[in-house]
């Protein structure tokens, strides 16, 4: 324990906050709160009771300590959760997919509200329903609501700040959208089908039918009956699909049922969402755990993620177990919410059923995970595996790129980028560069260059960087490629170096190099796909300076452009075939006039007339 580290325990606050564990790097390895951060943090280095493989293995790696203060517990399980989503630390319970789940959104900011399908939550004003796991049902509910809801698929700005006037789509004469675009229905009229979406969205079903059934009634009365024919099959809709997802006659709570299944370090978490006695949703979450991580620490690990995002939180939460810290959960919730949530541990009877259920489809689906896994690593190279071992990367590379700068001299610099795919060449892949901006000789200019237009050009293309990115260089040509990276908003894109000189491996923020053993099957990977980098490069120098070659010794034609010229060594195939050609063959060729062949076989052959077939 170093000196700065004791002096920090000696005098933790005995207040409520977050702690901030780090390992000698700087790297946060897990993010903690407490109540008291003096008796909390401390008991991580005075356990009198002897620790679990698991805390003993992080206390060993503990460098520095960072502490944020809070003024009450719940603030500090608040910020927890956010902290734990943005850092992903490796000791703490993560919700392990990357990808960010969609959700449903309607823009409430505009006069004549949009239902969209976006990724993104941000603070505007628009209301947020999910996130949906699984995206094939939402989009299906999405259609659903279009097509029975009457909301506007179009994108227009309604009205228009400009005076502009739009036409009614199709979606008007098909009976899709009432037509607030030519002013054909009203703020207040479109304004009734958003608050019905609300309330399908949000488990009020059985309140959106007899809201629905006096409309009906109401546009009957004063015989608007197309419109009651249309309220009256959205409702028939709606009853089916409510007799096909009833689960609960308990029809007056909201609840969610929470249950997991795990084997070591793999974990999958499915939430039931009932709302009216209805299954309105299933969440299925993967979590990254570590395997010596209790059930009851993983559970409520996985509470704090996963509901600090929940837009739509039930009134009880149905658990396969009891978690420690269930009240403050409890008043975290409650707080959110408005009114009070409770967690509930069912053992017997129709809720302990429920949960049952639950666990079932999370076995289930871990098992199929687990499969999927099998195969996965079966079709993966044992180089890439050792490769991810080695580097301590979040999944093996099975997608590598290298780049390579080919500077001999003041001209022709060029560069190259070769791809392997599993551990073989993907030739598709691979990219020449003529370096366009860099004047002289600077590799670490010309890297730069290089590695902008490409990651830009995937970006810009919408595909994905490759598994890992290596650079031909050490220290200098990686912080090139790391500041090319950070600056197109590609921090987490894994790029290392690999100097030639000593096949030494280096990694962003870390002066000295990776010690790999030479008989490693990953360093013998990485030094295949440099040197494939490497002749690439070289091939592609050595065209350019034949190609400058060349062209220089037919430039010293006077009277004959340059588009003539490169004809003519198309035709011929080279300076060497062209010298020797009879003017005949010359004149032949198409797009040389014969006064310009006569000029071209006289520069070759100054001192002889012309010859020709016969």
């Amino acid at each position: 324990m170093t000196d700065s580290l004791q002096l920090k325990l000696a005098h933790l606050p005995r207040k409520s906050g977050v702690y901030l564990m780090k390992d000698k790097t700087g790297k946060i390895i897990y993010i903690g709160k407490a109540k008291n951060l003096k008796n909390r943090v401390s008991s991580y280095f005075h356990a009198r009771g002897g620790q679990d493989a698991k805390t003993a293995r992080l206390v060993s790696k503990i460098a520095d300590i960072d502490l944020l203060v809070t003024d009450s517990e719940i603030e500090a399980l608040i910020l927890e959760a956010n902290l734990v989503k943005g850092h992903k630390p490796r000791y703490n319970v993560n919700l392990k997919d990357d990808k960010r789940f969609p959700y449903l959104k309607l823009t409430l900011a505009e006069p004549f509200p949009r239902l969209l399908i976006t990724r993104r939550v941000i603070n505007d004003s628009a209301k947020y329903f999910g996130p949906y796991t699984n995206a094939t049902g939402m989009r299906r509910t999405w259609k659903f609501l279009m097509h029975h809801f009457g909301l506007r698929s179009c994108n227009l700005e309604i009205p228009s700040s400009t005076g502009r006037k739009y036409k009614v789509c199709l979606d008007y004469h098909i009976g899709r959208c009432g037509g607030p675009c030519e002013g054909l229905q009203t703020e207040e009229q479109y304004r009734k089908h958003v608050e019905a979406v609300i309330l399908f969205l949000s488990g009020r079903r059985t309140d959106l039918i007899k809201r629905l059934q006096e409309q009906m009634k109401q546009a009957s009365e004063e015989m608007h009956f197309e419109e009651a024919g249309r309220v009256r099959d959205t409702i028939a809709a709606m009853e089916s699909v409510q007799q096909k997802q009833k689960v609960d006659s308990a029809a007056d709570i909201d609840r969610d049922v929470v249950a997991f299944a795990r084997e070591d370090a793999e974990a999958v978490t499915v939430v039931l969402q009932i709302r009216e006695g209805i299954l309105i949703g299933r969440q299925d979450i993967q979590l990254r755990t570590d395997a010596e991580t209790p059930d009851e620490e993983m559970l409520a690990g996985f509470l704090r993620q996963y509901y600090n995002e929940s837009e739509n939180l039930p009134e009880e939460i149905y658990l396969p177990l009891p978690v420690g810290e269930a009240s403050l959960i409890e008043d975290w919730l409650t707080g959110r919410k408005g009114s009070k949530v409770r967690l509930v541990f069912p053992q017997k009877g129709e809720k302990q059923k429920l949960v049952v259920m639950a666990e079932t489809n999370a076995r289930l689906l871990l098992d199929e995970m687990l499969l999927q896994k099998r195969k996965f690593q079966e079709k993966v190279p044992a180089s890439a595996v050792s490769l991810q071992q080695l580097l301590r990367l979040a999944k093996p590379p099975l997608t590598i790129s290298c780049f390579d700068i080919s500077n001999l001299g003041q001209t022709d610099k060029a560069a190259s980028l070769v791809y392997f795919e599993k551990g073989k060449p993907k030739k598709s892949e691979y990219r020449h560069f003529k370096i366009k901006t860099v004047e002289g000789q600077d590799d670490f200019a010309c890297m730069r260059e290089v590695i902008t237009r490409y990651v830009a050009r995937r970006i810009e293309e919408g595909k994905p960087l490759p598994d890992l990115m290596m650079v031909d260089g050490g220290k200098g040509q990686l912080a090139v490629a790391k500041e090319v990276l950070d600056g197109h908003d590609r921090s987490d894109q894994p790029v290392i170096g690999l100097a030639k000189r000593l096949e030494e491996v280096y990694l962003p923020h870390q002066s000295a190099p990776v010690t790999i053993p030479k008989t490693s099957a990953a360093i013998n990977l990485l030094k295949r796909v440099r040197d494939e980098a490497h002749r690439f490069a070289v091939t592609y120098h050595r065209k350019l300076r034949s190609k400058r070659t060349i062209t220089s010794e037919l430039e010293g034609i006077k009277g004959v452009g340059k588009a003539r010229l490169e004809i003519l060594l198309k035709h011929f195939g080279s300076v060497a075939a062209v010298k020797e050609a009879v003017l005949d063959d010359l004149a032949k060729v198409p797009g040389i006039p014969k006064p310009v062949a006569g000029t071209v076989y006289d520069y070759f052959h100054p001192a002889s007339p012309a010859p020709s077939e016969k």
